[in-house]
């Protein structure tokens, strides 16, 4: 037994000193003196914050001193949409990523009470912002992320300092054919009849439709996703939530010109990542963000609309540079 003990402890010594690794603790703490390990900063926390009478889940990554990065997320999903990419960022950015109203881990107010529209949504996040002490960010949007984050940049232009977009579109060129359904009937009368081909997407097979449709290594799409967001979909009354943010998108498309109008004047730096295949937004969508931000750096992906779910690793690195090259060497 000691000649095996022996063995083992030159083996394990072997493959630590191979690794360049300094030699584990074989025991930390005591029976009565449990240890608490260091957190890194860069580990996401889960946080609250109260805004309005609502709690507004966030996740949290990154020491505060980096400069700040939002990730605002789509439909159906919530910041769990980001649970990969965060600990990538966290390193070189302060991220945060809350939940809005109605989605993930946020208050769900009963819409037979609570009005959803995209203009409440921004003025929540925009004071959950504010309460978190970011006051100056990059900002990246995917799907409802542009609707949202483009009204609270339009109230406050000067604190953004980069954007990022993936599939989130401000052209009317990138509305594809699957938005007829919602321009033709239910933006024009919303009833039961309107409502039921649309509320197909909200279901659990929809949903893994959306996240597989188009994308280019669907083997790397976690059933987490669509679990996760079919699962929040499901609770009481959120179908009756996602209704109304379909209906109340009608307000979003009339608001295209002033944001393009602010991207035009404004000139952010600017990086998008555009998943040609995906079902809701076009390619054209992607394109047109170039006649108002001529610089922008445009990635044309074999991606859906969810492309960070298969993509992660490519536009992470490519955003880390953007920002070293473009937005970091230019203060």
């Amino acid at each position: 037994m000691g000649t095996q003990s022996s063995i083992a402890g030159a083996v394990l010594a072997g493959i630590v000193a191979h690794a360049g690794l300094s030699a584990p603790a074989l025991a930390a703490g005591t029976p009565g003196h449990a240890l608490t390990t260091a957190v890194d900063p860069a580990q996401i926390r889960y946080g609250t914050v109260k805004v309005d009478g609502l709690t507004i889940a966030f996740r949290e990554a990154g020491d505060a001193s980096l400069p700040k990065l939002v990730l605002l997320h789509g439909w159906p999903s919530s910041s769990h949409q980001f649970r990969d990419m965060i600990p990538l960022l966290s390193h070189r950015f302060h991220v945060l990523a809350p939940d809005y109203q109605g989605f993930g881990n946020s208050d769900t107010p009963d819409p037979a009470t609570y009005h959803y529209s995209f203009e409440g949504i921004s003025q929540t996040i925009g004071k959950v912002l504010a309460a978190k002490g970011f006051d100056h960010y990059g900002l990246f949007v995917q799907d409802y992320g542009g609707p949202v984050g483009f009204r609270i940049v339009a109230r406050s232009p000067a604190a953004l300092d980069w954007l990022i977009v993936q599939n989130s579109n401000a052209y009317e060129e990138g509305l594809s054919a699957a938005w007829d359904g919602f321009r033709n009937a239910l933006w024009v009368n919303r009833n039961a009849e309107t409502e039921k081909p649309l509320a197909a997407f909200n279901t659990l097979e929809g949903i893994k439709g959306v996240y597989l449709a188009g994308a280019g290594h669907p083997e790397l799409i976690s059933p987490d996703s669509w679990l996760s967001d079919s699962a929040f979909v499901s609770r009481p009354n959120n179908l009756r939530i996602q209704l109304d943010l379909f209906y109340d998108y009608k307000n979003n498309p009339p608001l295209y010109p002033a944001w393009q109008k602010l991207l035009r004047d404004r000139q952010p730096k600017t990086v998008i990542f555009w998943g040609q295949n995906d079902p809701f937004f076009l390619p054209a969508g992607g394109e047109a963000f170039l006649r108002d931000l001529p610089k922008a750096e445009l990635h044309r992906l074999n991606a859906g609309h969810f492309a960070t779910e298969d993509n992660m690793p490519y536009i992470v690195s490519h955003m880390l540079a953007f920002y070293e090259r473009e937005v970091a060497n230019s203060r």
